[in-house]
């Protein structure tokens, strides 16, 4: 939980922004990222940065600490089932069914998060968290409306969260294996496990966050798209996941549309994921759970 909080208050700013582009906002769609960086203060002030991040911490503490917990859970469990496979597959599987199960568990708040930070100022739908859940659950189908673009989410979700511990996993593996007195030092809470220094760490999570993003990017453009719903005004062409991807690829291609703020997102999640990963090491150490 802690790991997850410390990761995206470093990259709120980041992550506002990467929603306002995705969604093609009519205020900031002609701007690219470092001019809507540069405008979101001037016409909202620098907390407009921020907004929708009171939703982001409610949402990430259990998102992060169910995806952590999970990972280490199903680890044990696909190890135990001893299916034949590499332990690098077991880290892909694990790594995917923890992203899952902790989408599932937080998804609400994620739309509701996402619908507040789509927000400009002087135009205010929500005005709030607690509002924005009666509003869409009142106005939108009941539970059903906090689900919206849950579909794209999971899809995405499988190969996001599971090379990203994939990809963590091995390059911790294969630094502290190959090269034990260069990258790695003896955990604070028990000097018997070797952990890799924090700058090694921040890299190895870095890497990992790059290569699972790019993998998985299209996909998180559709949840965006689908989560915001009512509030754009092509919406009723972005009913389900296969409609959205089309759409977006037919009105602006791959470049300008599937991957649009992937380069963004590329300054937002290398930090967030570095963090992450950091963060959660050093709370490990920290617990004695090494």
């Amino acid at each position: 939980g802690v790991a997850g909080c410390c990761a995206k208050t470093t990259t709120a700013p980041l992550d506002r922004v990467k929603i306002l582009l995705q969604a093609h906002n009519h205020h900031y769609k002609h701007l690219g990222v470092f001019s809507t960086l540069c405008a979101v203060p001037k016409k909202e002030g620098y907390l407009g940065l921020y907004k929708g991040n009171g939703a982001m911490m409610i949402r990430i503490f259990p998102y992060g600490a169910i995806q952590f917990m999970a990972f280490d859970q199903y680890k044990k469990v696909v190890i135990k089932k001893q299916l034949g496979i590499s332990g690098h597959v077991h880290r892909l599987m694990a790594g995917s069914m923890a992203g899952i199960t902790a989408v599932i568990c937080t998804y609400p708040l994620d739309m509701v998060r996402v619908r507040l930070a789509f927000q400009v100022k002087g135009e205010h739908k929500y005005m709030g968290i607690i509002h924005a859940f009666k509003m869409i659950y009142t106005k939108e189908g009941g539970f059903s409306g906090f689900y919206r673009g849950l579909m794209p989410t999971v899809v995405g979700m499988a190969p996001y969260a599971g090379f990203s511990f994939f990809t963590f996993g091995t390059l911790k593996s294969i630094g502290l294996a190959q090269a034990p007195n260069l990258l790695g030092r003896p955990s604070l809470d028990n000097p018997d496990v070797l952990v890799l220094k924090t700058h090694v760490n921040l890299l190895c999570g870095g890497i990992a966050g790059a290569i699972a993003q790019t993998i998985s990017y299209p996909l998180d453009v559709t949840r965006r798209r689908m989560q915001l719903g009512a509030n754009l005004p092509d919406s009723e062409k972005c009913l389900t996941m296969v409609q959205t991807l089309k759409y977006v690829y037919q009105q602006h291609g791959i470049r300008r549309g599937l991957y649009r703020g992937l380069s963004l997102n590329y300054i937002r999640c290398i930090p967030s994921q570095a963090v992450a990963f950091t963060t959660y090491e050093l709370m490990k150490q920290f617990l004695h759970l090494n």
